[in-house]
């Protein structure tokens, strides 16, 4: 439930409108958020036979909820869109047979179509969305996502991959990690050292039996914290004749 949601239930759980400083419209289940001219003063209303509140309080009490309602409307996490992202990783989207116990054979499918990204980052959630301009399949799917990354400094890099169901990380064609394997919520972890200059990437990943998802690809160097790995950190400098690493041909 969104935070917006949550209030809504606690301060006019029977009502289809209230004010708060903001008018709050129910629309088919969802709540949207207008500023009230009413702000001020509270009083009654009779409307299609139905009581609608006007509640007043304080500006600070106003802008504390507003900024909450603000933070409660961030972006759910997504496996990617349909924008081309040329510098980002490329999802092929597939179905798969149901009772599949592990990532399946690509070459051998066909996609369903393409999504685009610059990180994994979908942390454990419900997942009844499917893929909009895709598929609608919310379970018994695979993405095999692959990409292209630059590294200035060679170093030992650490990797984690956290999938529910299974998912695979490879570098440079060289599988890394393995969480293959239909199973719950689970992090692996693998150190790598990688040379300077560009590196391919590709993760395998798979959803079997509804609901829960999960596909979270993490990076740290010698002394970092892990963070979400993000193509957009990596990218090389725009001109390749300036490359401290030459692309090897």
């Amino acid at each position: 439930m969104l935070l917006s949601d949550f209030l809504a239930y606690i301060l006019a759980p029977s009502i289809d409108s209230y004010w708060l400083g903001f008018r709050v419209v129910r629309r088919r289940g969802r709540f949207s958020f207008f500023p009230s001219r009413f702000a001020g003063f509270t009083r009654w209303r009779q409307r299609d036979n139905r009581t609608s509140r006007l509640l007043s309080f304080d500006n600070s009490f106003v802008l504390a909820v507003a900024l909450l309602i603000a933070l409660a409307q961030e972006p759910v996490p997504t496996f990617g869109t349909t924008v081309v992202i040329n510098s980002g990783l490329k999802g092929l989207v597939y179905h798969i047979r149901r009772n599949s116990e592990h990532l399946p054979k690509f070459e051998k499918l066909k996609p369903k179509g393409t999504i685009y990204t610059t990180s994994l980052n979908v942390p454990p959630r419900d997942f009844k969305s499917g893929f909009p301009g895709v598929t609608t399949r919310f379970e018994w799917f695979a993405i095999d996502y692959t990409g292209r990354f630059w590294i200035e400094k060679p170093e030992l890099y650490r990797f984690s991959l956290t999938s529910d169901d299974g998912a695979r990380l490879y570098i440079d064609d060289q599988l890394i990690v393995d969480n293959d394997g239909i199973h719950s919520t689970e992090v692996r972890f693998a150190s790598l050292q990688l040379a300077g200059g560009v590196h391919s990437i590709r993760v395998s990943y798979f959803q079997g039996p509804r609901y829960t998802v999960a596909l979270i690809l993490m990076i740290a160097g010698p002394g970092e914290n892990y963070r979400v790995f993000d193509t957009d950190e990596f990218k090389p400098p725009p001109n390749p004749e300036t490359w401290t690493f030459p692309e090897k041909k």
